[in-house]
This record gives C-alpha cells, sequence and structure tokens, in this order.
C-alpha cells in the first residue's frame, strides 16, 4: 500500500452545492487516493461562496512593489495572497470544474486572476515567462452536458491546463464527464475509469514510472 503523504487543496467551481456532478467526482477522487493508502491532508475553497473581481485598487497596489505599499494596497492583496498561500501549501491541486457555455466558469477565471501574478507565481526572464510553483500536480476534473472534453468547442480545458503550466504546476490529469446529456451512464463510468488510473498513479509513483 502507499505510504503517501498529501497536502491537497481542492478547488471547486461548480454554482451547484447541491447535485454538482464534477463536485461528486472530486470526492470519488478523493476517496480512490485513501482506499491507496494516500494519507491526505485537506484544504478546501469553494469559489461558490465568491471571488471578487480584480479592479483598479488591486492592479495598482499588484504593480507597486511589496516594501512600497501602503496599508490599504496590503489589504486590496490580503485575499490574493492567502489563495496563494494555499497553493504554495499544496501538493496536489484538484480543480473541480463544470463546462459553462463551453468554458470556465466566471468564479474559475475570477480566483485565476487572482493568484496569477508576476513575482509571485511566475516572473519574467530573459527567456520569458517562468513559473514559480514546481513540484506540484494538477488533477482537473470536469463535467459538461454537451461539450466534448479537449474537441475544439472545449475552451476550458485547454485553458486549465495552460494557466497550470505557466504559474510552473507541468503534471496536470484530466478526469472528465463530458456529453452527460447525451449518455451520462457512459460518461460516469468513463470518468470513474480516469479516477481509477489517476489516483494509482498518485499513489504508486514508481509503479508508473516502471
Amino acid at each position: 500500500m502507499s505510504k503517501q503523504s498529501l497536502n491537497i487543496l481542492l478547488v471547486s467551481a461548480s454554482s451547484r452545492k447541491q447535485g454538482s456532478v464534477s463536485r461528486q467526482l472530486a470526492g470519488e477522487f478523493l476517496e480512490e487516493l485513501k482506499s491507496a493508502g494516500v494519507a491526505v491532508t485537506l484544504a478546501e475553497r469553494d469559489l461558490a461562496d465568491s471571488v471578487p473581481f480584480v479592479d483598479q485598487e488591486w492592479i495598482n497596489a499588484n504593480f507597486t512593489p511589496t516594501e512600497d505599499r501602503t496599508a490599504d494596497q496590503t489589504a486590496a492583496l490580503a485575499y490574493s495572497d492567502g489563495l496563494v498561500d494555499e497553493l504554495k501549501a499544496a501538493d496536489l491541486i484538484i480543480l473541480s470544474t463544470p463546462i459553462y457555455n463551453f468554458s470556465a466558469p466566471a468564479a474559475l477565471k475570477a480566483w485565476i486572476d487572482q493568484i496569477a501574478r508576476a513575482r509571485v507565481t511566475f516572473q519574467y526572464t530573459e527567456n520569458g515567462p517562468v513559473g514559480m510553483l514546481e513540484n506540484k500536480r494538477a488533477v482537473i476534473v470536469s463535467a459538461s452536458g454537451g461539450t466534448e472534453i479537449d474537441s475544439p468547442h472545449d475552451f476550458a480545458t485547454g485553458y486549465l491546463r495552460f494557466i497550470l503550466g505557466f504559474i510552473g504546476v507541468k503534471d496536470v490529469s484530466t478526469i472528465a464527464a463530458d456529453k452527460l446529456m447525451m449518455d451520462a451512464a457512459a460518461a460516469m463510468a468513463k470518468a470513474r475509469d480516469e479516477i481509477k488510473i489517476a489516483a494509482a498513479g498518485i499513489a504508486f509513483p514508481d509503479e508508473k514510472a516502471a
């Protein structure tokens, strides 16, 4: 059995707290990890509880050097700083999200705007931008009524992979129950197969490498 201990950050983006397939599958994934022997320390960020949008005050504060910020500017970034601290503490990030109108929910985009910060989660170098959140893994757990994941009209999954990689999280897996309105049973069965594969890869990385 796996004897890994993981700090996991679960970010839930569905506006539905009840009856959400993406939330359900993320929960099943966590249980699969535990069943595989992973000791889980869980932090949760529920974006349905609202995420503030970036505004003029936030932007001004973010582009002011830390040592020059006023008390008000420091306060303006306090929420964002808390979100970044959650990411830094995590070994594994689970992004649980539905596909709304072919893309990510507005709350998830607002969360991304709060955590994608130059000099904090990425930095510009002479060779281009470099992510600063290294040695982490991420799993995107998504659900859609009609959008096929990774199809030309899925504007969420590729974007999320890119953003995670941009801030330094390169190892990203996907668990998806897509086209639920067409064949829910098949979509859920496929997603549960992907849960087992993803959990095994995390719980037993040496076996995966072999």
